[in-house]
């Protein structure tokens, strides 16, 4: 089952059916969705989703997916699950661009690497960032990620393929 995790600030905790609305509002953001190389998807889509979580994903033991809370406020979405890029598995993070530049999204990918290590017993871990997300590959590299090749999609948009070992210090 998908743990509770704590940092610093933030509480990593499995999505509640009463988390639909804060979920959605995530994932309809037209920042959010640039910067995570994705088109705005349709509502009813995105809470078939999260419904999908819910009733599939955490039963099924699919992956680890949390809500991020910050003095019980809704800021952003995590996660870590194999990558179809590699043989590994790649961790996810998106903010509310209200909490961007506050030092929370370092904060969440310790936390998710931390988790990766002890509770996964990974030894690595991959991440996929759009070349044009400056700030999110700036982060990558100040925590340790190595680029390992350029993913081009059918449209032609770059994605970073990047990965960290979880046993090396940060």
């Amino acid at each position: 089952m998908t743990p509770v995790l704590h940092t610093e600030r933030l509480t990593f905790r499995p999505y509640r059916p009463e988390d639909e609305d804060v979920f959605v509002a995530l994932l309809r953001d037209e920042e959010v969705c640039r910067w995570m190389g994705q088109e705005r998807v349709p509502e009813a889509d995105i809470r078939t989703l999260f419904r999908a979580i819910l009733t599939d994903v955490y039963p099924q033991r699919r992956f680890d997916v949390w809500g991020l809370w910050h003095e019980e406020v809704y800021v952003g979405h995590a996660e870590v699950k194999k990558t179809g890029n590699v043989d590994g598995h790649e961790l996810i993070t998106a903010l509310a661009p209200q909490y961007w530049g506050r030092g929370l999204g370092t904060e969440v990918v310790r936390g998710l690497l931390r988790h990766a290590a002890d509770d996964l017993g990974l030894k690595e871990a991959y991440g996929m960032v759009g070349a044009d997300n400056t700030a999110s590959l700036a982060l990558g590299r100040r925590l340790g990620f190595r680029h390992v090749r350029d993913v081009v999609g059918d449209d032609g948009t770059v994605t970073k393929l990047m990965v960290i070992s979880t046993t090396d210090p940060n």
